[in-house]
């Protein structure tokens, strides 16, 4: 098996995708709408965004709404410099940090999803 597509529930499609992508540089999916937008990167992997009435987003690091999924960024940049350029696109960052500051930061996206960057 080959991962191929990961795809995150949303208010906003269009609104999330656009976040991610300012986030990571990789390019739009060329039919994305306001039902699924999709990214694409180098190697076939898409990373998509499907709207759903009534979105709840989780609740970090409670489980009133689990996160189901948690994605890791690996980056190059010094950590504060990436966490500060993330919340200025619109991601947030949660008070409950389970990682060494130094090596790892959680964050939201604007849906609310969490994500970690991390020290490569």
């Amino acid at each position: 098996m080959k991962l191929s597509a990961i795809t995150l529930d949303c208010p906003d499609p269009l609104a999330l995708s656009l976040f991610y992508q300012q986030a990571t540089g990789l390019e739009p999916h060329p039919k994305s709408n306001a039902e699924f937008a999709g990214l694409n990167r180098e190697d076939g992997l898409l990373l998509g965004f499907q709207r759903v009435d009534d979105y709840q987003p989780p609740d970090w690091p409670g489980q009133a709404n689990p996160q189901q999924l948690h994605i890791c960024f690996k980056v190059a940049e010094n950590l504060d410099e990436v966490e500060v350029r993330l919340v200025e696109l619109g991601a947030g960052k949660p008070d409950y940090q389970p990682h060494d500051a130094a090596k790892a930061r959680v964050l939201t996206d604007p849906a609310g999803h969490p994500f970690c960057v991390v020290s490569e």
